[in-house]
């Protein structure tokens, strides 16, 4: 290789250490499709949970409030209202092993995956743990919480109620 072809592919290649991981997708913004790595079922892509709104929330096995909140999530998923969204997991677990076996002793149902590669971390801005982000069907972020919550109490389904009823107002009608 000549000396200049080399240069080049080096300030290639420094120029994408550089960039970094790809920017957060703030509140109005649309999520990136990303290859989830299921947990408990099966692999799946985010934009497959397109159609209609969504509550992401970000988790880890050795996060206490993480831990707190996971069986109000459930009831939640089980609440009359949650036939409306969909409701999915994403631990920032290190080891699979770890979050494989918190979601076993809390008999999760929800749809859990495994973000290994910080992808989904990144995208959603997970500084701090647990995180929620509520996303309209079309794959646009509404809202993001930080910290634990009963989402089964009062006050979290009127949240629920009010984040996702402002998007079904301009929604257009599914057939």
């Amino acid at each position: 290789m000549t000396r200049r072809l080399v240069l080049a592919l080096l300030l290639m290649l420094a120029a994408t250490a550089w960039a970094g991981p790809p920017a957060e997708v703030p509140v109005g913004g649309r999520l990136r499709d990303a290859q989830l790595r299921g947990l408990n079922g099966p692999a799946r892509a985010l934009s497959g949970f397109r159609g209609r709104p969504l509550l992401i929330n970000v988790w880890a096995s050795w996060c206490g409030p993480c831990r707190s909140e996971m069986a109000s999530l459930e009831r939640l998923a089980w609440h009359d209202q949650a036939s409306r969204f969909a409701i999915i997991g994403i631990s920032t677990d290190d080891y699979i092993d770890k979050a494989r076996a918190w979601l076993t002793d809390s008999n999760a149902t929800i749809y859990q995956f495994i973000d290994s590669d910080l992808q989904m971390e990144n995208m959603l801005g997970a500084s701090r743990l647990p995180l929620t982000v509520f996303v309209d069907a079309s794959g646009r972020v509404l809202r993001k919480v930080y910290g634990a919550r009963q989402w089964d109490s009062v006050e979290s389904l009127q949240l629920v109620t009010e984040t996702f009823a402002a998007t079904s107002a301009t929604a257009p009608p599914r057939h």
